[in-house]
């Protein structure tokens, strides 16, 4: 019999073949005190095991090609680096050594507490990170325990099996890669968890979210991934496997067509020209977004400059780090965003003790953190202004809320103007300053910010969540996440016009940019400056180059004017068979 598993699509593609169940998770964790005399045996025992994790990593890390998408090395080297880290390394062995505890508990309690930090952030993708806390500490607690990994083996297993576990390292993604797994099913996670990322560069269809589903399945039952949907069927007859090979070959053949359209001008069908940039994290995401085409970096991220480190990044080794980036884009514009963190996350410890925040995702953070902090925010604007003088730079501010919040952030930079002035430093008089819009009083208010900024991006991730009040990371609320809700719609649509309106440009660097089944719906609402993952450029660039502007404008009106949500997404269907 025949029936479907719903979950969330986090890597799209079409996969068919056998499921392969793996056990995974937080591993059982025993309690006891270590005698004196046995004090530093134990410690010995948590150095070992330390190693020999960071042992493994490494050997993972170098098997990973030179030319794999850089997303993919950097979770494993992010997660070497956690096994250099003292949060990690040292303050076990002082729980070992004053309380007596054993290593894998001294280990538990730290990882506790790592975690308790990481749950109090208020960026959703930062907060996911705690991720890498448990897949760390899990890699060092099977060694002390001895537990043998299911998945660490050699001889092909996962070569076309679907995989289905609770949950998932980025060392098994990467291993499971090279054995050639057709497809990643979990229980748990969502569209910005380990699994979906490695999952999308890496280019495996997978579900994720797939809650209470391994009652439904066994080792060795035929299943249907489809990971655009996030849809698992499991015992497929006869008639529908052949559908979804039909499937398949079409998808191979719109991959090689999109690959043409590399170097490709970003034009509609109707000529209107639209800019087409990328969002990066690293200086080496450039690369991809080179070899794609992107026209520009629309969105880079600066917060990793900040993070894992005791002290906080000074103005040089942030201009050096800026200026890489330019050096880089060979030329092409760049989006600098500023400092976007929370101030649970203590950067520079600055503020020890300060209280965290009941509800950090509405507390002290992005622009709020930095105008509290001009200690930290100064020497970034600095930096920014600087690397202006190599090249188009743009600078962007995350979470303005209020006017006044504007008024201090220029009055800032044209302090930080006045001392580069006096120093001789050179940097572009007109650089533009602009705003996410990712508030909804920001969006409603889209008109004042327009009149006094040369610029605004769009941050949808943010935007929907505070407009529906969800949060998009909650595996129990995330099924509200709707960028169709007519609030959500509204929002946008006032946005746009309200640039329109004083002749700035207009931008969308969230998620809903980089799908490609609301392009057609944006460019219909007016949208003509994208910027997007690396790897969903070219299928966003794809739907441009055969959309007409006038057609989709009518559709994008009628959807606006819809209640019913199935109908709105019907409609949204509808446009894009055009």
């Amino acid at each position: 019999m025949t029936f479907s598993l719903h979950g969330i699509g986090a890597s799209k593609g079409i996969a068919i073949g056998k499921v392969h169940m793996v056990a995974r998770g937080l591993v059982d964790v025993p309690e006891y005190f270590v005698e004196k005399s046995e004090i530093e045996r134990e410690v010995e025992r948590f150095g070992i095991a330390v190693a020999e994790a960071r042992a493994e990593l490494g050997a993972v890390r170098e098997h990973i090609p030179p030319d794999t998408d850089t997303d993919i090395a950097a979770f494993i080297d992010t997660h070497l680096l956690m096994l250099d880290d003292s949060a990690i390394t040292s303050a076990p062995i002082r729980l070992i050594r004053e309380e007596g505890r054993n290593a894998e508990w001294a280990l538990k309690l730290q990882r506790d507490a790592l975690v308790a930090v990481f749950d109090a952030m208020d960026d959703d993708y930062l907060r996911t990170r705690k991720n890498d806390i448990d897949h760390v500490v899990n890699t060092v607690q099977m060694r002390l325990l001895h537990t043998e990994k299911p998945l660490r083996r050699a001889d092909g297993s996962f070569a076309g099996k679907i995989v289905f576990a609770d949950d998932l390292t980025p060392a098994d993604t990467v291993l499971m890669q090279h054995q050639g797994v057709a497809a990643l099913v979990t229980e748990f996670g969502g569209p910005n968890s380990h699994t979906a990322i490695l999952a999308r560069s890496l280019r495996i269809p997978a579900v994720v979210g797939l809650h209470n589903a391994g009652p439904y399945l066994r080792d060795e039952d035929t299943v249907i991934v489809d990971g655009r949907k996030g849809v698992v069927l499991v015992g497929p007859d006869d008639q529908t496997v052949r559908h979804y090979k039909k499937r398949q070959r079409e998808i191979e053949r719109i991959h090689a067509a999109r690959r043409k359209l590399r170097f490709a001008p970003t034009v509609t069908c109707d000529g209107e020209s639209i800019v087409l940039q990328a969002n990066v994290e690293l200086p080496a995401d450039l690369e991809t977004a080179v070899q794609v085409g992107a026209q520009g970096i629309g969105l880079y991220r600066t917060e990793y400059l900040f993070m894992n480190r005791d002290e906080p990044p000074g103005e040089e080794e942030q201009y050096q780090a800026y200026t890489e980036v330019m050096r880089a884009g060979e030329g092409a514009p760049v989006t600098i965003r500023t400092l976007d963190l929370g101030a649970d996350k203590q950067v520079d410890g600055s503020r020890p003790g300060a209280p965290v925040t009941s509800n950090p995702a509405l507390g002290l953070r992005a622009v709020r953190l930095c105008l509290k902090e001009p200690g930290l925010f100064r020497p970034q604007l600095r930096a920014i202004l600087r690397t202006s003088a190599h090249g188009p730079v743009r600078m962007m501010i995350p979470m303005l809320s209020t006017t006044a919040e504007l008024a201090q952030v220029l009055e800032l930079i044209k302090a930080c103007r006045k001392e580069l002035d006096e120093a001789g430093q050179p940097y572009d008089k007109t650089m533009p300053v602009g705003a996410m819009i990712e508030v909804p009083a920001a969006a409603i208010c889209a008109d004042i910010f327009a009149r006094e900024l040369d610029f605004l991006s769009i941050g949808t991730n943010d935007l929907i969540q505070y407009t529906i009040a969800i949060d998009r990371v909650d595996d129990e609320v995330n099924y509200l996440y709707d960028p169709l809700h007519p609030a959500v719609l509204r929002l946008i649509q006032m946005t746009i016009r309200s640039g329109q309106k004083v002749g700035i440009p207009v931008a969308m660097c969230g998620e809903m940019a980089g799908d490609a089944r609301y392009t057609r719906l944006l460019l219909g609402m007016g949208l003509k400056e994208f910027s997007v993952h690396p790897n969903a450029l070219l299928e966003v660039k794809q739907v441009i180059t055969e959309s007409h502007v006038r057609e989709s404008r009518k559709f994008s009106q009628r959807v606006m004017r819809v209640i019913k949500s199935t109908t709105r997404s019907a409609l949204l269907e509808e446009m894009n068979r055009l």
